[in-house]
Parts: structure tokens; sequence; C-alpha cells
């Protein structure tokens, strides 16, 4: 009974701690963050006749979810390794210890507080971030980008159907203009139909794509014959999202949006699907890390050690370099298909998982 009576105190103590040490670290990383983005833009702001209003409304505090979306693990991982070092420090823990409370049921609070903002983290980055990323990464493509994040640029293919490919000189996105477009039909190995086409756009009342300039070639056994076409209508199974792909992409997406699509992508067989897959799969993989630290931290600071805090935190920052090391890493094998995408977002997070618990079994209980 009063070991009970002693965890649950040790709770609040130790959940109230936790808050306030993350908001605090939060707020620094978040304060830093803008004044060292503000010192290498500021130029660019300036040249770029950005508004002070506008800097501050369509970028940083656009900026302000995602960074909170990054930043948290470290803060929770600092308040962990603070909060518990400090306690192992002054014998807090030996004492807990002695009145019958595990090293597991002193970890409770921790992975609580760990489970909450994983799952925070996770709704955010499903709901506020794209939409917030939307508005920053205009702003950025307005006022600070000076090349483009486009991933097809020209030469674009795409499958329209099972029997009709769509193939695009150049694409403009900002107008939603294709450029010297063909679209071939065919029926197992024989070109029936060629639609070349100088201009081809969109029209957004309509939700449907104007030909302009067509040259339509039907082709039967005897040859073909040809007709032109100064403008003609046509519905594809292809909208201008699926010709302006950014490496931003699914950065501006809810998750449902991204599932949507990837599966786009897979009906009109566009390339280079495992850059958009990693991208997913580490957005859904992110809020892990929370926990998978959490244990780390409390692993590394449940054992009092010469060198104070300090260590603890030496040591702990040490482990969560390594961790965000090797999720880089994996990135590019998952993005070059050397390791299917989902494997390589998944193996830093197992790895480090593995090695947390292993760490928290041997710690003194």
């Amino acid at each position: 009974m009063e070991a009970i009576v002693i965890g649950n105190r040790m709770d609040r103590f130790i959940l109230l701690r936790l808050v306030s040490i993350t908001l605090m670290v939060l707020v620094m990383l978040i304060i830093i963050y803008i004044i060292i983005d503000f010192s290498e833009n500021s130029d660019d702001f300036t040249d770029r006749g950005a508004t002070l209003a506008e800097i501050w409304k369509d970028y940083y505090l656009q900026y302000v979810p995602e960074i909170i979306r990054l930043v948290t693990p470290a803060a929770v991982f600092v308040a962990t390794l603070l909060v518990l070092g400090k306690m192992a420090q002054q014998f807090e823990i030996t004492a807990l210890k002695a009145a019958g409370v595990s090293l597991y049921r002193i970890s409770v609070p921790f992975m609580l507080f760990a489970g909450v903002c994983a799952g925070a983290i996770a709704w955010l980055d499903a709901n506020v971030v794209p939409l917030a990323n939307q508005h920053r990464i205009e702003f950025e493509r307005t006022y600070l980008m000076t090349r483009s994040d486009r991933i097809d640029r020209n030469k674009i293919f795409r499958q329209e159907s099972d029997n009709t490919i769509l193939i695009v000189n150049y694409y403009l996105p900002s107008d939603s203009i294709a450029y010297r477009t063909q679209l071939i039909s065919f029926d197992d190995d024989r070109v029936t139909q060629m639609v070349e086409s100088g201009r081809m756009e969109w029209r957004n009342a309509t939700q449907q794509w104007a030909l302009f300039s067509s040259v339509i070639r039907t082709f039967d056994e005897h040859g073909y014959t040809k007709r032109t076409l100064a403008y003609k209508d046509t519905t594809l199974n292809i909208l201008p999202r699926d010709l302006s792909r950014t490496t931003s992409d699914v950065y501006l997406m809810t998750y449902p949006e991204v599932r949507s699509y990837l599966a786009s992508l897979e009906r009109i067989g566009a390339a280079n699907l495992e850059l958009p897959r990693v991208q997913f799969y580490g957005k859904l993989a992110y809020p892990f890390s929370i926990i998978v630290i959490t244990i780390l931290g409390v692993a590394i600071a449940s054992v009092r050690r010469a060198g104070g805090t300090g260590l603890i935190l030496g040591i702990g920052l040490g482990v969560m370099f390594m961790y965000l090391a090797l999720m880089k890493l994996a990135e590019p094998f998952g993005i070059a298909g050397s390791i299917d995408p989902l494997h390589a977002v998944l193996l830093p997070h197992a790895v480090f998982f593995s090695i947390a618990v292993i760490a928290l079994i041997r710690a003194k209980k």
C-alpha cells in the first residue's frame, strides 16, 4: 500500500517536471531556430521585397508546427535525462527502490508522457503541419528558393489508362499548361490513335483538359487518317498534380491525401515512387522515435554517475545523434530502391528500440 502511495506521488511529481521542462526546451529551440534562420535569410527577404508582417505571418508562424514536430523528440529526451538524472544524483532513485518501487515502475510516468507526446505529434503531423507547410513553402518559393524542387521537368510520361499513354514535353505548373503533348492509344502492340497538341491547359471550371492546335491520326490496317482541330475538350485520368510533382508534395498533404496521391502515381505509371514512399513512411514512424528515445533516456539517466547530470546529458545527446544519423543514412537506400522504402524507414527505429529495451533490462533495478 505504501509503495502505491509513493508511486502515485512520484507520478505527479515526474509528470509536472516533464511537462514544464519539455515546454521550456521547446520554446528555447523554436526561438533559437528562428533567430538562426532569420540571420541566414534576412538578405534574401530584403532583396526580394518581403515585409516584416509577411515574414512573420506567412513564414515563421507557419514554420512553428513543423519545428515542434521536429524537435519534440529532443525536448522530451532532454526532459527525461534532466528529471531522472537529477533524481539519480540526489539518491531519490535509490530511496524509491528501497521503498519497493522498481525501475520499471519508475519508468511508467516517463513512458506515459512519451506516449501522449507521440500521439500529439502524430495528430499534429496529420492535420496541422500540412496546411502550415503549404503556406510556408509557397512563401519560400517566392522569396527564398533559387531553384525548382520539381521532380519531373520535361519529357514526362504518364499512363492515362491501360491502353493510353500521355507524353508531355514540358509542363508549367504555375499555369497548369503542358506544351507539345502526345496522347497515344494502342491495342496490344499496335498504335490505334495519336493526338499531338501544341498546348494542353487545365480548366478548373469543367475539371477537364483543353487541347489546342491538335493533329489527330487514326491508324488502321490500311494506314492512317489525319485531321486537325483548333480546340478540343478532353477528360483524362491525369490531374495537374500528377504532372507537377515536387520533393515537398508529401509534406503538404494529410495522411489520407498522401495515400490517394501514392495510389494515383502508381496508377499513372510515374517513376521515382520510392521518394514519396520514404517520406510518407517516415512521417508515420517519426512519433515512435519519442517512445524509443524515452526508453533510452530512462536506461541512461537512472544510474548515478560520477560526472553528474552533465555527463548524462552528453551521453544521451551522443546516442540521440547516432539515432538521427542512422535515420538519415538509411533513407537514401530506400529512395534509391536498394532497400524497400518501408524497411529503410523502420530499420533505425527497430535497431534503437532493441538497444533501448536491452539497456533498460540491464539497468540496475
